[in-house]
């Protein structure tokens, strides 16, 4: 597995598993814990060492049990969660208890790459939530930490007032959006990006024009996706809930895309 080194010298699988649907019932994101693990065992049985798990999607701890389930020593994983700051800012007390409940779900006394989910209309309260994620990097307890959904100006508060710069900046990059121009400001600032949803936006046109650019390299559609990204060193986290798909998304390294292949991918349109 390739892995990307971030800033702060920290190795991040460049391939890893999204999570939020993972556990549920009908496999749906707001579906009820089923009470079982086995997205997360076929994927561990994969290859999967990278995982990406949040607060918002109420199954952090499928994902601990599965790890612990594994036998496999907890320094094999790579695992990222994110403070749930959709409604945005409890405060530093409803901060730290979020965080120990994370801690707590994911059965671990550390997190590889911890992030503030999304971005809210208060600078203040977002340095505040900040210099929280520093004080458990400082501390050990987050090896990484970084931010989500983020863009050049939530970046700047950051960059400019923080003392630890953000490894990541986890966005939204498919087929038909995407987002070159946020992507290069991370990368102009040592930020490395992570793609969410890194198989969505393809329509019917732009599967076929995907479907024959994998032909020649006996690839599918979602393998010449992913590849497309990591060529851009932009991490991946697709997700699946069939085996065999899982497998597929981790078998993208024995492959390289013409400048032509490339050509087309970056023009295609979306289904937005």
């Amino acid at each position: 597995m390739k892995a990307l080194t971030l800033n702060n010298g920290i190795d991040i699988p460049i391939v890893g598993s999204g999570t939020n649907t993972y556990g549920k019932e009908g496999n749906q994101y707001a579906g009820a814990l089923r009470g079982d693990t086995e997205e997360i065992d076929w994927a561990i049985e994969n290859g999967y060492r990278h995982f990406d798990s949040a607060q918002k999607y109420r199954n952090e701890e499928v994902l601990g049990k599965g790890i612990k389930k594994s036998s496999l020593p907890r320094e094999d994983f790579f695992i990222t969660t994110k403070l749930n700051t959709f409604e945005g800012f409890g405060g530093t007390d409803w901060a730290h208890a979020e965080i120990e409940k994370s801690l707590e779900k994911l059965q671990t006394d550390y997190i590889d790459l911890f992030l503030i989910h999304n971005p809210w209309d208060n600078h203040t309260e977002i340095l505040e939530a900040w210099r929280i994620l520093e004080d458990y990097y400082n501390r050990g307890v987050f090896k990484s930490i970084g931010v989500s959904n983020f863009k050049k100006e939530h970046l700047d508060i950051i960059l400019e007032n923080g003392s630890v710069p953000p490894a990541v900046n986890q966005i939204k990059s498919q087929v038909g959006n995407w987002n070159e121009e946020l992507i290069d400001y991370n990368k102009k600032n040592d930020i490395a990006t992570v793609a969410w949803s890194p198989l969505g936006g393809i329509d019917e046109k732009a599967l076929q024009v995907l479907e024959e650019i994998g032909k020649p390299y006996g690839k599918k559609y979602a393998q010449v996706v992913l590849r497309y990204q990591i060529e851009r060193d932009v991490i991946v986290i697709p997700k699946s809930h069939n085996k065999n798909r899982q497998a597929q998304s981790l078998a993208i390294f024995d492959f390289e895309l013409t400048e032509s292949d490339r050509d087309r991918i970056a023009q295609l349109p979306g289904s937005h």
